[in-house]
């Protein structure tokens, strides 16, 4: 089979395509032959050796898949042969076939095609999740998402629509405003890029309390991070929620505590890989929650592009400069 790998730490035009022995399922588990695989941000961390997982070398990156169930090992019963699913990995997917535990496989819906599958997990998982069980929203509330055309954001804004909440999408072009309005953003704007000054700080946090009456957004989903987070903390309404969900412009933020303790609000991380394991029976209920969802048509992932395996540094390289809309994904070139 073919494999993306990571061989030493470095930019995605370091890693390399090659071939290597097909892998076999090990007690518990199933061997999936994989029809895509989504990209996401911790793909281009991980290769660099800036994630929080570092998994020895050489590796394949890629962290969620879909696929088909071509073997199972000793013991497996929740699938069998044949069925399609959705596969959390970590890392691993860039590849075209993987080796995974049955309870890392998700049954794929009837109305749900490969490409949608590989890119639904992860980032409506996560934002599910935060929204749900660590903000607790309620219908009515406004929710601020920052980041709000990117692969979580987008499912935030939709995920947000669907429980009622006033959404704000917050984006760095017209375009992404576009796309995020596409999707049920009630109102947004467009943010400055780079490292801002105090004024477009404090621009920052004025428009988001124009848009949301002068109180503050009841809710903020922040994957971004950086000199936006501090800003945002600003214009969260009392008992505000902050969501801590990544860092994708880069520098982890330094929060001065005394504006929690002024607005009365929460400081919440979100951490959904690990939520699924230490909470099995809850992730299964949301993610019939999820599944439900997209039968209804509430959801409508976003995926904006396709690429190759001999495409992978580009694809990578756009993820790292934040051109992508929604989701992309890698698709095998099987002859």
């Amino acid at each position: 089979m073919k494999a993306v790998l990571c061989k030493e730490y470095g930019p995605p035009s370091s890693l390399v395509i090659e071939e290597l022995p097909s892998p076999e399922p090990q007690k518990g588990q199933v061997l999936l032959e994989v029809h895509s695989a989504a990209i996401n941000f911790p793909d281009v961390l991980i290769i660099e050796n800036k994630y929080q997982f570092k998994p020895p070398l050489p590796f394949s990156p890629g962290g969620e898949v879909a696929g088909i169930v071509t073997k199972l090992g000793e013991g497996v019963t929740k699938v069998k042969v044949g069925d399609r699913v959705i596969g959390s990995c970590g890392w691993g997917g860039f590849a075209e076939e993987i080796a995974l535990d049955e309870a890392r496989v998700t049954p794929i819906p009837s109305e749900m095609d490969y490409v949608t599958a590989s890119a639904f997990l992860m980032t409506y998982g996560t934002s599910h999740h935060a929204l749900k069980d660590r903000a607790n929203i309620k219908p009515g509330e406004s929710l601020l998402v920052l980041g709000a055309a990117g692969g979580v954001g987008l499912a935030a804004v939709e995920l947000g629509k669907a429980m009622g909440a006033r959404v704000i999408a917050a984006v760095s072009s017209e375009d992404k405003l576009k796309v995020a309005r596409d999707h049920g953003a009630d109102d947004g704007f467009v943010y400055p890029t780079g490292a801002l000054d105090k004024d477009q700080q404090k621009a920052l946090t004025d428009k988001i309390k124009e848009l949301t009456g002068g109180q503050g957004a009841d809710v903020v989903y922040d994957p971004v991070g950086g000199d936006y987070a501090e800003p945002a903390l600003r214009a969260t309404n009392w008992e505000g929620r902050y969501l801590v969900v990544g860092f994708a412009a880069g520098p982890i933020p330094k929060i001065p505590l005394n504006l929690a303790l002024l607005k009365g609000c929460q400081i919440v991380g979100v951490f959904w890989g690990a939520f699924t394991g230490r909470e099995p029976a809850r992730h299964q209920e949301n993610l019939k929650e999820l599944m439900a969802w997209f039968k209804a048509g509430k959801l409508k992932p976003h995926v904006s592009r396709q690429y190759k395996f001999s495409e992978v540094a580009e694809a990578l390289d756009d993820m790292a400069a934040r051109k992508v809309k929604g989701k992309i994904v890698l698709v095998p070139e099987r002859k």
